[in-house]
């Protein structure tokens, strides 16, 4: 575990564990949560010589808890700077739902030679948010209620939403885990709240598209069906069709947090892409 200092002088946090010699995998994680919520993922590849790095992202985790900067460039040059203190060269970055937001914004803007396969799992982009040019968007009023319901009641709203939509535990037949809604509410309010009001407006209203385009690096695109955050038909299809060169994989059924309720699934499909 370290920290890097961003050029604005806020402190991030992270995790780097296995072999320095070792592939490096970055893992980004989503809204608003921190690099914890990838324990299971970095075991995985832990177990089978990787090198695993997370983050915390600004004003989440363990990370500074910064007045500014919680929108995606900011967050892609927090990113640079870790990989730039860390030097990674031929990496794979892995984002879930936000994170995958901020892996498109920095995998197109990375430096010769630090990327070389991303993958994307129940992603943000191209964008959320609906317009005429996005017609298939949620409306406004959606990411309105959200912010609403954070700032009435943080502590209440981090046990109701993995409760219900993020896992799909409000689905009829679920096998609920009290510990992924534990854990989500404990991650969650180790972050600050003004950092994850403002991320709601970075994860439903930033435009991807041209992100997307400029990414020449294979990328695996990972959604579950049932997935109530980030409805796949304006997101996974969409994405693929923007990339270059894409993988996509659906998972019927399958939630949001699929990373978590589903890993048998979806972290050998991620190590055989990673190893491809």
């Amino acid at each position: 575990m370290g920290t890097v200092t961003t050029d604005d002088g806020t402190t991030i946090f992270y995790k780097d564990w296995g072999p320095r010699d070792g592939r490096p995998i970055v893992f980004h994680h989503g809204w608003p949560l921190s690099a914890d919520d990838w324990d299971n993922q970095m075991l995985f590849f832990l177990a089978r010589g990787y090198r695993v790095i997370a983050h915390d992202r600004r004003g989440h985790g363990r990370s500074d808890q910064s007045p500014t900067g919680h929108e995606m460039d900011t967050y892609s040059a927090d990113v640079m700077a870790l990989t730039d203190a860390l030097d990674l060269r031929d990496a794979v970055h892995i984002g879930h739902s936000t994170g995958g937001g901020e892996v498109a914004r920095y995998v197109a803007r990375a430096k010769p030679g630090r990327v070389a396969k991303a993958v994307l799992v129940g992603a943000v982009p191209p964008v959320m948010v609906k317009s005429d040019t996005n017609p298939g968007g949620l409306p406004i009023e959606t990411f309105d209620g959200l912010r609403e319901a954070l700032a009435a009641n943080r502590a209440q709203f981090y046990i109701d939403l993995p409760s219900g939509p993020f896992y799909g535990f409000n689905r009829p037949g679920a096998k609920v885990s009290q510990g992924l809604i534990d854990n989500w509410w404990r991650q969650g309010m180790m972050g600050a709240a003004n950092a994850h009001y403002e991320c709601i407006k970075a994860f439903s209203e930033t435009d991807f598209t041209e992100d997307l385009h400029h990414i020449d690096v294979p990328v695996l695109v990972a959604h579950g069906t049932d997935d109530q955050i980030v409805p796949y038909d304006d997101s996974a299809p969409l994405t693929a069709q923007h990339l270059k060169n894409a993988t996509l994989k659906t998972y019927e059924g399958l939630p949001h947090g699929m990373l978590s309720t589903h890993p048998e699934i979806l972290n050998p499909d991620i190590l055989a892409f990673v190893g491809s």
